[in-house]
């Protein structure tokens, strides 16, 4: 036990390193962001994240978006605590069993007009756990999706792509 301790007090973090701060992709991403905040949401929108059975490795993704690098609140994005008070539902994970009615709950909870995006290849069509005795299956065979986000986790640039194609199917209907 001993060893192990000083062995931890004394190695590095096993982190990824920070992204680079002079990105001109995400530079760009952000200002497009800001752009259809402003225009197609009036300045503000609400998201509610619902994981419906995931390994959690897309709500790590997601937390990156609120982290000082990303951070996304200052375009007006934020995630809330209630479905009342959210334009978006952001669903990871395949749809289990047991979260198959809490998820139909919260949709049917969510104000219109409301958008369902897929965040991850689970969501999207089960992934790893596709076949699975505790998995319903895909999110859209529970609520109708409006945007799949693909990756196993997304990263969180491909997050925000998808949240600037919900804006622009938003912008286009």
């Amino acid at each position: 036990m001993r060893r192990i301790l000083f062995e931890n007090a004394f190695s590095r973090a096993l982190t990824e390193p920070a992204p680079n701060a002079d990105d001109p992709e995400l530079a760009e991403l952000a200002g497009q962001l800001q752009h259809g905040i402003d225009r197609i949401f009036g300045g503000s929108l609400s998201i509610r994240q619902v994981d419906a059975g995931s390994c959690n490795g897309c709500e790590l993704e997601i937390h990156a978006l609120n982290n000082p690098y990303y951070d996304l609140e200052r375009f007006g994005l934020k995630f809330v605590a209630s479905p009342r008070h959210a334009d978006v539902l952001l669903v990871t994970g395949p749809v289990t069993h047991n979260m198959r009615e809490a998820l139909e709950r919260t949709y049917n909870a969510t104000p219109a007009p409301k958008w369902v995006i897929a965040a991850g290849a689970c969501a999207i069509d089960g992934g790893v756990f596709a076949g699975s005795y505790a998995v319903v299956g895909a999110v859209e065979t529970v609520v109708p999706v409006a945007i799949r986000i693909p990756g196993c986790p997304p990263s969180p640039k491909t997050l925000i792509k998808g949240l600037l194609a919900l804006m622009a199917a938003k912008a286009a209907a």
